[in-house]
């Protein structure tokens, strides 16, 4: 079903009261196509929609908003050591990493109370507490828009990188992915060597793996706003990667600066932690601000922004960070 005029504030985790000339929720593969064959439908502006969590609209969409509600999860194959799952891209993303961990499964724990979409999951690579969900993708199901034909993607095909994927630059636009093929292990460690985690899986009692989860989510909710009361879309921004000659010297002069080395030549540096020096934490400009907890996330403070509004803020503290520290901030949000 295709419905024109239809309102996105509950499909964008920023809240913003924008509209859609068509939206459309597929169910599955055969629908997806058959929408996307609609003649009217390919003359216009097309935009793939997941959870809404990554999406800053700047705007009323001129266009055609397609958003894949694929429910199904399947068990591919299974050994003593190992569980092979498929699971549709429409499915809440911390809804899949609850249900792996009720089974015993273990793999995605730490990417716990991430917002979005099973779907989204490959495309940002997502990651969190020393976990990148490359790490357990096995394949990436989806259909090409120009050809309408299948695809399906090995782990090594989708060029995964920090926060990147061959989804967000070379086929930027032109997939649109229907499942995501994981392998999850049936015995594991769980990773608690990130800070805090370890105090607060021990703070709830045995390293279990429902406390692994507990704890990053006790973690998240500590720090981050809850999207459902405080628009936002998590982390704005990407923390940078710099050349270590460029760490050294922040660090000369930051001591305490949070530094985390990459390899001999690179280093990352909290982009969260850079835009507080330069002042910006609880800031607000206009109905936009930055969460008073962590300086990474931009707010809907008074549930009245806009997406310009928020583009506004966003290029502001882009500039005072490039100011102090010579160091280009990337957002992490897609602005359409």
């Amino acid at each position: 079903m295709v419905i024109q005029h239809y309102a996105l504030k509950p499909h964008n985790t920023f809240h913003f009261n924008v509209y859609a000339d068509y939206f459309s929720a597929p169910k599955n593969s055969d629908e997806i196509i058959q929408v996307l064959t609609n003649p009217l439908l390919r003359k216009q502006p097309l935009f793939i929609l997941g959870g809404g969590s990554n999406v800053l609209f700047k705007s009323d969409f001129k266009g055609f908003i397609l958003k894949p509600d694929i429910q199904s999860i399947r068990i591919i194959k299974q050994n003593e050591q190992s569980v092979w799952v498929e699971a549709g891209a429409g499915i809440d993303w911390d809804s899949f990493v609850a249900w792996s961990v009720d089974k015993g499964y273990y793999g995605i724990e730490n990417l716990s109370l991430i917002p979005g979409n099973v779907g989204a999951s490959p495309v940002q690579n997502i990651g969190a507490y020393g976990t990148e969900i490359m790490n357990v993708i096995t394949r990436v199901n989806g259909i090409f828009l120009d050809t309408l034909e299948p695809f399906s993607f090995t782990n090594s095909a989708c060029d995964f990188s920090y926060r990147n994927s061959i989804f967000k630059n070379k086929l930027k636009g032109k997939t649109i992915i229907t499942s995501v093929e994981f392998v999850l292990g049936k015995q594991g460690k769980i990773k608690t060597d990130y800070a805090g985690v370890k105090e607060e899986v021990f703070r709830l009692g045995k390293p279990t793996l429902k406390n692994a989860r507990q704890a990053i989510i006790n973690i998240r909710e500590s720090k981050l706003p809850d999207p459902e009361l405080v628009g936002n879309a998590g982390s704005f921004f990407k923390n940078p990667v710099v050349k270590s000659a460029v760490a050294n010297a922040i660090a000369l002069d930051y001591p305490d600066a949070p530094i985390y080395k990459v390899d001999d030549q690179f280093a990352k540096i909290p982009a969260g932690w850079m835009i507080e020096q330069c002042g910006w934490k609880g800031k607000s400009m206009g109905n936009a601000a930055v969460h008073k907890n962590q300086a990474l996330v931009l707010i809907n403070k008074t549930g009245k922004a806009t997406g310009e509004e928020m583009l506004a803020l966003a290029l502001e503290i882009e500039r005072s960070v490039k100011l102090k520290f010579g160091i280009e901030i990337n957002k992490e949000v897609n602005v359409v």
